[in-house]
């Protein structure tokens, strides 16, 4: 099992963030659907598998959820997609190489922002809400709950919490890119995911399947949602852009640029 260290993950990390600003828009377009499709049955599931728990195996549930939700960034990483906050970080990190300019960063974002929240979107109303999987019962009460605990934030704690999240999602991604094995991947890819998940942390596209979820069902409103929409994509930028990218290109620049194994910047730009 091929196993890279971390100043070749930086190399991948840089290329993998050119590659994703040069892709058509349609191709970007589709990826990002299916991201945040994607991300939407991981949550699906774990409202599925948690909701009908009781009161007393409320932490033995929050661990379940948090252990069934990564299927949503495997299913994005291994199958193909392109999620908002993994290009937080890899988008990001090709700037801070200078291998592409701000308005790609931004075009970026932007495409996936709007692709993501579609296919998010589609699973809620399709699935949530036509077929009614988070609008009966107890799959009702946990969809309202969840939401409700993400609305009720401040915006600084949502700010704080999306910078948690990200830091632990943008680290699952740069471990998927430590291995070329898939179980190597997956393991990456799990055990952060399931952190930031079972702490409770807003990811902004997450968000963006279960606070629907609920307006669809009849409480809450757009407006609320995008108070919350803000500060979670504004900590995500910090936690993936900060914490993540630039915190490791500026650890292992140096070494980068000295190791003749490590794939030179000058590579980079001809790819």
């Amino acid at each position: 099992m091929a196993i890279y260290n971390p100043e070749e993950i930086l190399s991948i990390t840089i290329r993998n963030g050119v590659k994703k600003t040069k892709y058509p828009i349609l191709q970007t377009l589709i990826l990002g659907f299916q991201a945040g499709a994607f991300i939407a049955l991981g949550y699906l599931l774990s409202i599925r598998v948690t909701a009908p728990l009781s009161d007393q195996f409320e932490g033995f549930s929050s661990l379940i959820g948090a252990s069934v939700f990564p299927i949503g960034l495997i299913l994005t990483l291994l199958a193909g997609g392109e999620l908002l906050t993994g290009n937080m970080m890899a988008v990001p990190l090709a700037r801070i190489s200078k291998q592409i300019k701000v308005g790609q960063i931004l075009k970026n974002w932007s495409l996936i922002t709007v692709s993501n929240f579609a296919g998010a979107l589609f699973i809620a109303y399709v699935f949530g809400h036509l077929v009614g999987l988070t609008e009966s019962g107890d799959f009702l009460e946990k969809t309202l709950s969840i939401a409700e605990h993400k609305l009720e934030a401040t915006f600084l704690q949502a700010f704080l919490s999306g910078i948690g999240c990200n830091w632990l999602v943008a680290a699952a991604v740069w471990l998927s890119y430590g291995s070329e094995d898939m179980v190597g991947k997956i393991a990456g890819i799990w055990f952060p995911t399931m952190t930031f998940v079972a702490i409770g942390f807003q990811h902004v596209v997450a968000n963006m399947f279960v606070i629907p979820a609920a307006i669809f069902a009849g409480h809450f409103t757009w407006t609320e949602y995008f108070l919350n929409f803000v500060p979670v994509f504004l900590g995500n930028a910090v936690g993936g852009s900060v914490f993540i990218a630039m915190a490791y290109w500026y650890a292992y620049l140096k070494k980068i640029e000295k190791d003749a194994k490590i794939l030179p910047l000058k590579k980079i730009r001809e790819m």
